[in-house]
């Protein structure tokens, strides 16, 4: 029932195997019968999360560093995306999801369970109080968030996760130039700088682009500023 997923899947040059593809089922079947009760998201049917859950966050490995065994969050992980299907794709990462909606992280820790994924770890609580968190600050390779806020916002919840040399990857539509553009203070005052827009196109799907960040810099002690600061008042 994955085929449409693996075949696109195939154009990116991902060639799942029959376990993954075993995975991605299980984690559709779950995540509808769990969406009947609490919401998890608002995209359902198959070919719908096939490509607009499962296809769209496996997108993020285009811009993943080379190598492997990278230290991964997930910022406003929600129903697990884009971090599962990763984890499902690329099983050397260490994964960690963070929810702040407990029902939410009911989800995670039950599909994990389900699926039998090993170091992959569920944390509920905001970002602005796990990226104070010395467990957490400046410790991961590659933080991601996908439709969490706008990007001077999402700079402020990410950056201080990721260890100098890391990267932010942020799914986003493909007209943000404005939105860039009032993003860039924030990015630098938090220790990153642009590094690439990828291009994606996604079948059925409006044109969409992975904002890339590097971080270049420590995080200034001050930030993450205190929780709501972020989106109330913008840097």
């Amino acid at each position: 029932m994955m085929d449409l997923l693996a075949q696109h899947a195939r154009r990116f040059g991902w060639d799942l195997t029959a376990q993954q593809i075993t995975a991605f089922q299980t984690y559709y079947e779950e995540l509808e019968a769990w969406n009947q009760r609490v919401n998890l998201t608002g995209i359902a049917g198959l070919e719908a999360v096939q490509i607009k859950h499962f296809l769209d966050s496996l997108t993020c490995l285009l811009a993943f560093p080379p190598g492997s065994g990278q230290k991964v969050i997930d910022v406003g992980s929600g129903a697990g995306f884009p971090g599962l299907p990763i984890r499902i794709v690329r099983p050397d990462i260490q994964l960690t999801l963070l929810e702040a909606v407990g029902k939410k992280t009911d989800f995670l820790h039950h599909i994990v369970d389900r699926l039998g994924l090993s170091e992959v770890t569920v944390v509920t609580g905001r970002a602005e109080d796990a990226g104070r968190d010395p467990q957490h600050r400046e410790q991961y390779d590659v933080a991601l968030a996908r439709a969490v806020a706008e990007l001077r916002i999402l700079a402020e919840y990410t950056l201080p996760f990721c260890r100098v040399g890391g990267l932010v990857i942020a799914p986003k539509r493909a007209a943000i130039d404005e939105e860039l553009a009032s993003a860039a203070r924030a990015i630098a005052t938090l220790g990153g700088a642009l590094r690439a827009r990828v291009p994606i196109e996604l079948p059925g799907v409006e044109p969409r682009q992975l904002v890339v960040l590097d971080k270049i810099a420590p995080t200034p002690a001050r930030y993450p500023r205190r929780a709501g600061m972020p989106e109330r008042r913008p840097l």
